[in-house]
């Protein structure tokens, strides 16, 4: 009886082993077979690759991952089931959500407080240093970038203080200042400017603001910084823009390593898109859709690309793939271009939803 429990250890041991063996074989094979993302820097990329490596590698790399961890579990008490959620007003949470709102505020002001007594005026606060530090370019992004959030939270202190910081000072700094990287200077400051046009009224053809400048103020100051911005697409020789541009003399180069960001290149379209709403003219637009009708060309990988696109050749580099850095918003944008262009009865950009479509069955398939 005792012998025989020993064989049948053994031979469950033996089994196992054997099982382990072939699955490290298979694997040690996916490993070797080419990828996709190699296709995609060589000029290959073909279905029968894609189907190696998604029949073979992904398969037992499925297999072997772990199980995503799920998010933690509220307890009945804790779970949201009244105020703006269900319409239901419940009292204790109106209470609760009004003295975070408040805290969130006060975070604010003391932040602002900070930068205006020590850093008014500079991209940045060191707050160890208690200095100021021009780190985008030297435009006073902070105190752009802050005016709207100040705008929705009805500080009129601050409006007034950052609105009128900027009536004075911008346009100058815009004509003298050097480099400036295109997609910080398009989120923040472009995108500052005209948050704060269109939360002003400036769209309804009205003024909502109490304090600080007119709302065309705000508009005539982003149209004259998108002008400069515009000459990283038409100095390029592909629809891909140069990352950097040299506001003085409205030049565009390109980075260090010649390559430009595949999000950073993919994230000006919603501010660009806008800018020629209200200004009527065009060429914002025109100039900021050419990058995603070109992308739209590439060969990718079951909707997904690579982290760096050359605005010399037009074609993605490398073979990273990823969802953070450097490639996060450019699935992000494209379903924001195509609301925003829908919004608007604007039918031309449909292929947008069919990429933002592939994408997430790329990413739902293979991460």
């Amino acid at each position: 009886m005792k012998r025989e429990c020993v064989s049948c250890s053994t031979g469950k041991f033996l089994g196992l082993f054997m099982i382990f063996g072939l699955a490290c074989l298979m694997l040690t094979h996916a490993s070797k077979t080419p990828s996709v993302t190699d296709g995609l820097s060589k000029g290959l990329g073909t279905n029968e690759e894609q189907k190696v490596v998604t029949d073979v590698g992904v398969r037992f790399k499925k297999l072997l991952r772990r199980a995503p961890r799920l998010p933690p579990r509220l307890s009945g008490n804790e779970k949201v089931s009244s105020g703006i959620f269900t319409g239901k007003p419940n009292e204790h949470d109106e209470e609760k959500w009004k003295a975070r709102q408040r805290n969130v505020k006060e975070a604010f002001t003391h932040a602002w407080s900070g930068y205006k007594k020590f850093a008014m005026g500079y991209d940045e606060l060191l707050p160890l240093s208690m200095q100021g530090f021009d780190g985008l370019g030297g435009l006073g992004a902070t105190v752009v970038d802050s005016l709207d959030t100040a705008m929705i939270m009805g500080l009129e202190e601050v409006v007034s203080e950052a609105g009128s910081w900027i009536e004075s000072n911008l346009l100058e700094r815009i004509s003298q200042k050097g480099d400036v990287n295109l997609f910080e200077t398009t989120i923040r400051v472009l995108g500052g400017l005209l948050s704060a046009y269109h939360l002003s009224g400036g769209d309804q053809d009205m003024n909502l603001a109490n304090t600080g400048p007119k709302p065309t103020i705000y508009l005539e100051i982003a149209k004259k910084l998108a002008d400069r911005l515009l000459s990283a697409f038409t100095s390029s020789p592909t629809p891909i823009p140069y990352s950097d541009v040299l506001l003085k003399n409205s030049s565009a180069h390109p980075s260090s390593n010649l390559l430009s960001s595949t999000s950073e290149v993919s994230t000006l379209q919603l501010e660009f898109n806008y800018l020629s709403a209200i200004s009527g003219d065009p060429k914002y637009k025109t100039e900021g859709m050419k990058v995603f009708a070109h992308f739209k060309t590439l060969p990718k990988v079951e909707g997904l690309v690579p982290i760096y696109v050359s605005p010399h050749s037009g074609e993605f580099i490398g073979q990273e793939i990823r969802l953070g850095s450097r490639g996060d918003s450019y699935y992000e944008y494209l379903i924001k271009v195509w609301l925003q262009l829908r919004s608007i009865q604007d039918g031309n950009f449909t292929y947008l939803y069919d990429m933002y479509e592939e994408a997430m069955r790329g990413v739902r398939h293979l991460l």
